[in-house]
């Protein structure tokens, strides 16, 4: 077997982020706070543009890496959104 990148693609880094996922929703659905399931929604958008930009360097398209690019820009506007809504429902 050559190593090469896309068999590192497809048998190492892609296997690791769905069990990340995996992981990552059962602390959002068991997470017993509201910051809690907020940062992992936050982190689960952030494997989702490391699966785009993975999937990007596997196939070759550039195109992709914009999509990611923008999904994180959204990613965060939402968390400053929930920061600013926790901060103002705590006080």
């Amino acid at each position: 077997m050559v190593i090469n990148l896309e068999n590192v693609i497809d048998w190492f880094i892609l296997p690791l982020l769905v069990i990340a996922v995996v992981i990552v929703f059962i602390r959002l659905v068991k997470g017993p706070e509201l910051p809690d399931r907020v940062v992992s929604l936050d982190l689960m958008t952030s494997i989702g543009i490391g699966i785009i930009a993975t999937y990007a360097m596997a196939t070759g398209e550039q195109v992709l890496i914009d999509v990611a690019i923008i999904l994180a820009l959204i990613s965060f506007l939402g968390t400053v959104a929930f920061a600013y809504y926790i901060e103002r429902r705590a006080s």
